[in-house]
């Protein structure tokens, strides 16, 4: 699985460390990059998200930006500024290996939250994009790894197409963040990442499963998540197998993917739901679900497809969701009935249940 977490920050930031010692003597009062900032304002901005993501994870925060922030002391240069990156980073990493699994806190894109590994990915994102900022405005190269470029593309950006080759996964990110400009594609002049969505639904939550996640899953993996004994079941694995196949031909959607079906109690995956690509020209999606053999009987495949499809339904996109089942599936029709899905006309051999907004 493309990891992501308090490794990959801590090697983000002796990247940038490296990048930036190599400038040392240069002027950091020019302006960095395309930024407002000078380079010191950049470096400052950089230790100011990285603390600030480790306060929103150890605060718990919900609502906000917890009400803190840092500044460089005054008179503080350039080797001051390296360093102070390298302690906050030193932060992140730490908070994001000890935060407890499911723990969510406040960020505004998209959904108002996001979990320690969105948390670390934020911060790998701001440390190479603004070490390249610097970089740029003083005249050294700042080219990171490519593991690195490809795991923040698939854990915040899976709406972009992923690079073809190693060599390009730098410039794919720099093309996202409206940084650069990539053949057959039109320069960003706007961008916002994109923090997997978590859906409560009472004893349940729905993760979405990213690219990264999926494909591991579909390799036989976990993706990430502890499941329960016997999962997952292999519709969840041809799911993330779908989910992977359509982000690596560039047609994934996030939202209108896949879904992990989370125990809130013990953080335990029991199954699998979601949806088979975004509304067709109709505003129909088709949705599907399975739950793994030791989770059946107790109703959290009803809660969840109800939650699911509430929130699905709330989107102007959207008209119908549709669920297609085998005629002997006789527990999975039940389920759709018990989520307020009403019988339809059969496609082919396959019997059509509806639910409308």
């Amino acid at each position: 699985m493309l990891s992501m977490g308090g490794d990959q920050v801590e090697e983000a930031v002796a990247h940038a460390a490296r990048v930036l010692r190599a400038a040392v003597g240069l002027d950091w009062s020019v302006r960095a990059g395309g930024l407002d900032w000078s380079c010191l304002e950049t470096a400052e901005h950089v230790a100011g998200d990285l603390v600030a993501y480790a306060g929103q994870l150890t605060g718990r925060a919900q609502d906000a930006y917890v009400p803190f922030e840092i500044a460089f002391d005054e008179g503080a240069g350039p080797e001051d500024a390296i360093r102070v990156i390298e302690s906050t980073g030193g932060l992140l990493s730490a908070v994001v290996r000890t935060t407890p699994p499911g723990v969510r806190a406040f960020h505004p894109y998209p959904h108002g939250s996001a979990d320690a590994v969105g948390f670390a990915a934020m911060g790998v994102a701001e440390v190479l994009l603004h070490t390249y900022d610097i970089a740029q405005a003083l005249g050294v190269d700042a080219e990171p790894p490519a593991a690195l470029c490809e795991a923040v593309l698939a854990w915040l950006f899976p709406q972009v197409p992923p690079a073809r080759t190693p060599e390009d996964h730098w410039a794919t990110l720099l093309w996202a963040t409206g940084r650069g400009t990539l053949p057959g594609r039109p320069r960003l002049d706007k961008w916002r990442w994109h923090n997997a969505l978590s859906i409560p639904t009472g004893r349940i939550a729905l993760r979405e499963v990213s690219p990264a996640a999926a494909a591991d899953l579909a390799a036989g993996g976990p993706g990430g998540l502890t499941w329960i004994e016997g999962g997952p079941f292999d519709g969840t694995r041809r799911a993330a197998e779908m989910v992977t196949k359509a982000y690596a031909s560039g047609v994934h959607r996030p939202e209108w993917g896949m879904f992990a079906l989370v125990r809130v109690e013990d953080e335990v995956a029991i199954g699998g739901m979601g949806f088979h690509g975004p509304p067709d020209e109709e505003g129909i999606a088709e949705v599907g679900y399975d739950l793994a053999v030791g989770a059946r009987g107790r109703g959290y495949a009803s809660e969840a497809l109800d939650s699911l499809s509430t929130w699905a339904l709330a989107r102007p996109e959207l008209s119908a969701l549709l669920a297609l089942i085998e005629p002997a599936n006789e527990p999975s029709q039940r389920v759709a009935l018990r989520a307020s899905y009403v019988r339809a006309s059969d496609r082919g051999d396959l019997r059509a249940y509806l639910r409308r907004g």
